[in-house]
């Protein structure tokens, strides 16, 4: 049996709400009552699920406490009017760049408990090595999580500060911090977890070197390969996230070297991933490159697929024209890859018209529902004939699309694995202080501002289920 299907069962007799409601410090809230006035459940018509829920199963949010569920309808309300967004942007920026002691959220203890029980425990996972275990140990243990991807609060933006020199005293302090955050990451990852992470993390000049597509220096190097080793030995993978257009062609030349370094050891199972965005016009044909690579090399490679998160700040260009064909290429190149079968979208990158295709590990980063849905209905197809199946995670970010999140976990406990596949669920926290990962989180939702206002479909399914939990109080469940 599985572990999350032995958690559930042993959960069945506990009100959902108080579940983890006790334990989890990081994220407790002062809302511990269904007393909220009841949200109307959604009218348009629901997505067919993942896999159908039996009669006698509780909804797949019954597993969240109230107050997360409640938290997350509040915060999906504002997130999706663009005027309330800029509106808790425009002061969440004014509280994190004053100089006031009074609005520092390190100093100020009532703003920083304030911010701690709303934004931070929304998306975060904690300050402390103490905090960020509890916290992970809950996803897995009580919602039924398979694991983590963790993600020091650690970035480097364009523009900020002076030049950057290569053998600097701030070049060496930036090396520095990264290299503790990701040993410190390491550290409270399990077996199997993921670590985040953005090379722009190593510091301005590493930014510059990208854009160049330079080697790192000695001092990025080693602490690359520190990292790199110790996540290989604690079995867990590494996911370098894609950053601007413009770095890109400097990322996979640092990522594929690693890749070809690290992932030999066990065909199908990569430590080194890299990420593609599918909103990219040349990502078909950089995906067949790097396939083909793979292939000629002897090497998994390992693949995040996302659709892309700098709409806003890439050259039109570079971008498909509509949503529709970055919706049809990210289907299509999931597709692809989890046959391990070129097609016409994703066309083989040697001349010859080989389509010899290398053992690959896949993680498909995605709060769409239907590609959710595409990709588990061709693992069950899969798993139905008994053909062979690639390493496949599904991740969302902490927080966010939890209504796809708890289905998948659903699905898996629902169903005979011998019939069908058993999805592997995955959730992205990031961890640090409250004013680090504060300005972490600004600064991912100033770039993909259009993801952070599309959280409709969250909002509606938490407001169904606050709905639902209000009329079994009230005796009209």
């Amino acid at each position: 049996m599985r572990p999350r299907l032995q958690h559930l069962r042993r959960l069945e007799g506990i009100a959902p709400w108080h579940s983890i409601q006790m334990k989890r410090a990081v994220h407790s809230s002062r809302v511990q009552h269904a007393s909220v006035a009841p949200v109307p459940p959604t009218t348009s018509p629901a997505a067919p699920q993942i896999v159908s829920r039996l009669p006698h199963q509780k909804t797949a949010l019954a597993r969240l406490p109230t107050s997360s569920v409640l938290r997350s309808y509040l915060i999906t309300l504002m997130s999706s009017s663009p005027t309330l967004l800029s509106a808790c942007f425009a002061i969440l920026r004014r509280m994190l760049d004053s100089r006031s002691a009074l609005m520092n959220v390190d100093k100020n203890r009532l703003l920083n408990r304030l911010l701690k029980s709303t934004f931070y425990a929304q998306f975060c996972a904690g300050e402390t090595e103490e905090e960020v275990q509890r916290i992970t140990t809950a996803a897995k243990s009580d919602l039924g999580y398979d694991g983590i991807i963790l993600e020091f609060a650690l970035e480097v933006l364009d523009g900020e500060g002076e030049a950057a020199t290569a053998d600097s005293e701030a070049t060496e302090l930036e090396i520095e911090t990264w290299r503790k955050g990701m040993l410190e990451s390491v550290k409270m990852a399990s077996a199997g977890d993921f670590i985040g992470l953005k090379w722009s993390g190593l510091g301005k000049y590493a930014l510059q070197l990208l854009k160049e597509e330079r080697d790192p220096t000695p001092s990025m190097e080693r602490a690359i390969l520190q990292a790199c080793d110790a996540a290989a030995a604690k079995k867990v993978a590494l996911l370098p996230g894609a950053e601007e257009e413009v770095t890109n062609a400097g990322i996979d030349k640092w990522t594929l070297k690693l890749q070809e370094r690290y992932n030999k050891a066990e065909p199908g199972r990569a430590v080194i991933y890299s990420t593609y965005q599918a909103y990219l016009k040349s990502t078909p044909a950089k995906l067949a490159r790097h396939l083909s690579a793979a292939q000629r090399d002897g090497y998994t490679l390992g693949v995040k697929l996302v659709r892309g998160a700098y709409l806003s700040s890439e050259p039109r260009h570079l971008i498909w024209g509509t949503i529709e064909e970055t919706h049809k290429h990210y289907d299509a190149l999931a597709e692809s890859l989890l046959k391990r079968r070129y097609s016409d979208i994703l066309i083989p990158a040697d001349d010859k018209g080989s389509e010899a295709f290398p053992p690959v590990s896949i993680v498909l980063a995605t709060h769409n529902y239907d590609s959710v849905r595409k990709a588990q209905a061709i693992r069950n197809e899969q798993a139905a004939h008994g053909a062979e199946r690639v390493q496949l995670a599904y991740a969302q970010l902490q927080g966010m699309a939890d209504e796809i999140s708890c289905e998948l976990v659903q699905a898996g406990e629902a169903q005979d694995a011998a019939k069908v596949d058993i999805p592997r669920v995955y959730k992205c926290m990031t961890w640090g202080t409250t004013a680090e990962c504060l300005n972490f989180l600004l600064r991912r939702a100033a770039e993909n501002r259009d993801a952070a206002s599309r959280t409709v479909d969250t909002r509606k399914a938490m407001g169904s289920e606050l709905w639902r939990r209000v009329r079994g109080v009230v005796g009209f469940a």
